[in-house]
């Protein structure tokens, strides 16, 4: 029945968690780092929220702090744990179980985001494995976000249910206006959001297969995919970039845009980017707009890839050719030798043009796009606001709209990924 058991013998950070045995029926376990979280019930108010779905559910969050967290975070810890305690005392009949574990202030080398989740996520394979269920699904939360009442039962039927599929993206939308915030951080969240969804039109139309929003919060997977990839990764901060690069080339991965997931807008320390750090640096320096990314650097990775093909069984002088005609900044980013090596190395282990094309987007991944897109900014192009980028981006992909207003463009291009 273990499927998971040598694994977490060598792998897993703690021994187990949580003593009581997980329901045999249990499907989904949502895991939720909470650091500094005294308002945790928000999160589980939501979640409660949700429409039942057709298995059984688990909350698992851990509280935590770095060494040499401050008294009032820790304080706010203890605050978070009473509240969980609170809670689940008032919501005894709640059709999910909720549990936390308190990792204080692990004496754990590099302990940030990347390692509470691995502690999460590692409880939660070790639950399915007592279970016998490696196809159970682990799904990445914050706590500070809220959730649409079918989150559940979308996870269920779209990724629980479905054999074909592994994993996924969960949409996700920051809430653009309200009572709870300032308006300076609406308006910044705004434009935030504009820049993440732009970023990702981008790679999309420079032709890259792989293109998902990878945001902690918002992310999902079978444990049998946990495993492959080798569990959570331990950086302090975007682990979950790093950790989705890895479950994609698996296959079976998908965009879950039939639910949302709502993450705060709030400017937060906790990590040294993501949604809080862009807020709290946006209005410490009370700019009046954000630079994005400029769309010419995406045309050439378009020209870049729209000929890979091409290169299947070719020889060294048509790989030397195809190098010359490529773009400046592409070939300033890439030497020379370097392409010729791999290009070589991967026509000379494949056989098809679909295996030569799959090993090649494993060498030029996201990894590489993000790399490259920071090395020709600056010097081969400047960075533009992010209204009059996304605004030229729509109408090179043949959106012609009239606003440059962060907000509508917004709205346009959430619009735009629901339909693609």
């Amino acid at each position: 029945m273990a499927f998971a058991t040598e694994w977490l013998d060598r792998r897993a950070l703690f021994p187990e968690l949580i003593s009581e045995q997980p329901d045999p029926q249990t499907g989904i376990i949502v895991v939720v780092p909470a650091y500094d979280e005294p308002e945790i019930t928000v999160l589980l108010d939501s979640l409660s929220s949700c429409n039942n779905p057709d298995c059984r559910v688990e909350i698992i969050i851990i509280v935590n702090a770095p060494p040499g967290a401050g008294r009032e975070i820790l304080k706010n810890n203890t605050i978070c744990i009473n509240n969980i305690e609170k809670w689940k005392k008032e919501n005894a009949g709640c059709f999910f179980r909720t549990y936390y574990y308190n990792a204080g202030e692990p004496a754990i080398r590099g302990w940030g985001a990347g390692l509470a989740r691995k502690t999460g996520m590692d409880e939660a394979i070790r639950r399915f494995d007592s279970i016998g269920k490696p196809g159970g699904v682990i799904v990445s939360l914050d706590a500070d976000c809220t959730v649409d009442k079918n989150y559940f039962t979308e996870l269920c039927n779209q990724l629980l249910k479905r054999r074909d599929r592994t994993a996924c993206s969960i949409s996700f939308e920051h809430p653009l206006s309200g009572q709870e915030f300032a308006d300076e951080v609406y308006k910044y969240v705004t434009m935030y959001e504009l820049h993440m969804r732009y970023y990702y039109q981008g790679v999309r139309y420079s032709g890259y297969p792989y293109a998902f929003h990878t945001i902690g919060s918002a992310i999902a997977f079978k444990a049998e995919v946990y495993l492959k990839a080798g569990g959570m990764n331990r950086r302090q901060a975007g682990e979950d970039f790093y950790f989705v690069q890895k479950i994609v080339p698996q296959g079976g991965y998908f965009e879950l845009d039939s639910t949302t997931v709502h993450p705060s807008p709030r400017r937060s320390g906790r990590v040294p980017f993501g949604t809080g750090a862009v807020i709290s640096k946006l209005l410490d320096e009370s700019v009046d707009g954000l630079l994005t990314y400029n769309p010419a650097a995406f045309r050439e990775l378009l020209l870049l890839f729209s000929g890979i093909e091409k290169l299947f069984r070719s020889d060294e002088g048509r790989i030397i050719d195809f190098y010359n005609n490529l773009p400046a900044g592409v070939r300033s980013f890439i030497d020379p030798i370097e392409w010729i090596t791999k290009i070589s190395e991967i026509r000379d282990n494949t056989s098809n043009p679909d295996s030569f094309l799959k090993r090649f987007y494993g060498w030029f991944n996201m990894f590489r796009i993000v790399k490259y897109l920071n090395h020709v900014h600056p010097g081969m192009f400047e960075k533009q606001p992010v209204a009059d980028a996304a605004y030229e981006l729509l109408s090179i992909i043949g959106h012609h709209v009239k606003s440059k207003d962060p907000y509508e463009l917004l709205v346009y291009y959430r619009l735009l990924e629901r339909k693609s």
